[in-house]
């Protein structure tokens, strides 16, 4: 594991994530939040933008992609509603022999090795952890660590992006962090010709029939404004692929059971 030391206090840092996603279409989005990420002088900050869209509709992938076309390492932090300012930040912890050891957060870890922090579904978060990272996303850039007492500033080629789901289920942000979190990019679902690559790319062994049949039970779905997403669709595809596997059937004979077992009874009606 990996350790730094800051002021006589010693971090253990958590490492960077490789994750097998890639991002498919909609070249001008990424485009956008790399546009955002850059410094073009030296008195210049980097944005910290957020990605909002419906669940499913690919916020971490596009996220994850721009981070790896920067070439930087990626560092990942799934938000939770019990999420705490020294969960961000930096956890004491007990080590050999009963010592107290300190353990740096994939955000803080980020911020030192100059990665990329993707903070994931960030409206789960309380106003109380926001607060904690108000000064990293303004031009001070640097957290406090209350455990250690240590004032922690952020590598220059750091960058964060924050993911926020469109529900029920999440906080409202504080103003004073909305202003921070710019810009915002919404992410729709994709046109049926995308989440054709999109089922392609994650499902290379299935036949395009099948394919084609969920992209148009998707395509429906989307036009009544369900929640269905291209995630759903390729659980539904490659369940009727196991089931047909499993007893010799045809894998479009198993579909409507596939979509049932997967999404329940309701979403049968948006099937050809």
């Amino acid at each position: 594991m990996r350790q730094t030391t800051i002021d006589t206090i010693t971090l253990s840092l958590a490492g960077p994530v490789e994750l097998p996603l890639n991002w498919i279409g909609q070249e001008e989005l990424l485009q956008q939040l790399l546009a955002a990420w850059m410094v073009i002088d030296e008195r210049d900050i980097p944005f910290n933008p957020r990605l909002v869209g419906k669940p499913g509709v690919g916020k971490t992938t596009l996220a994850y992609a721009a981070a790896r076309r920067l070439g930087r390492p990626v560092y990942l932090f799934q938000a939770t509603m019990d999420t705490r300012p020294e969960d961000l930040i930096v956890t004491p912890v007990i080590g050999p022999g009963g010592a107290i050891q300190y353990a740096a957060s994939s955000l803080v870890s980020a911020m030192l090795a100059g990665g990329v922090l993707i903070l994931d579904e960030g409206n789960r978060m309380s106003e109380k952890s926001w607060a904690s990272l108000a000064p990293l996303l303004d031009d001070r850039r640097y957290v406090e660590s209350v455990i250690t007492g240590l004032r922690i500033p952020a590598h220059r080629d750091f960058r964060i992006v924050v993911t926020m789901n469109e529900d029920a289920s999440t906080f409202e942000l504080p103003e004073y962090i909305h202003s921070r979190l710019q810009p915002q990019l919404f992410i729709d679902f994709p046109e049926a010709d995308e989440e054709l690559l999109i089922l392609r790319e994650n499902l290379p062994f299935a036949d395009d029939a099948i394919l084609r049949y969920v992209v148009q039970f998707l395509q429906k779905a989307h036009d009544r404004d369900e929640l269905y997403s291209v995630r759903d669709g390729i659980n539904i595809a490659r369940y009727a692929l196991k089931m047909a596997t499993a007893n010799g059937s045809s894998p479009a004979d198993l579909l409507p059971l596939a979509v049932e077992r997967v999404l329940g009874d309701e979403a049968l009606r948006y099937l050809s």
